[in-house]
């Protein structure tokens, strides 16, 4: 595989703890949105062992099978070749590269709000996709 250069097409690493959940949802996501306009790719400061059930079911229902991805580990390398780095949540502790820009979502978490299951992974999904839109929107405007 030739290695595009960061200038000639826009990439992202969306990087969570377990690289479970929140950045493989988010990774999904901006690959339905973008297509193959964006590199996409995900990480975890810790991966876990596989992927969560209902964050891949709630992907499902817009047509986003995750189910086959593998949790991966956050390396200086895989920072450098996306060149921005998104963090879900405020677990997952990434340290700073030089010339990688670092952006943290703070993102929804419906579970302090006492909702729990199904309905909470589709709350996260939901704030997750707002936020990738308008990345895609600003990703795609700077190239």
């Amino acid at each position: 595989m030739s290695y595009i250069s960061p200038a000639a097409q826009p990439a992202v690493l969306f990087v969570c703890a377990k690289n479970g959940g929140k950045s493989q949802m988010a990774a999904g996501l901006m690959k339905l949105e973008a297509g193959d306009n964006i590199i996409v790719t995900s990480a975890g400061t810790k991966p876990g062992a596989a992927i969560n059930v209902l964050s891949a079911e709630v992907l499902l229902d817009l047509g986003i099978d995750i189910s086959a991805e593998k949790p991966k580990a956050l390396t200086e390398e895989n920072m450098r070749a996306a060149g921005l780095v998104v963090v879900l949540g405020t677990e997952a502790k990434v340290p700073a590269v030089d010339g990688v820009l670092i952006e943290i979502w703070e993102t929804d978490e419906p579970s302090v709000r006492g909702i729990e299951g199904r309905e909470r992974m589709e709350l996260v999904r939901d704030d997750i996709h707002a936020r990738v839109k308008d990345l895609k929107h600003r990703l795609l405007a700077s190239h």
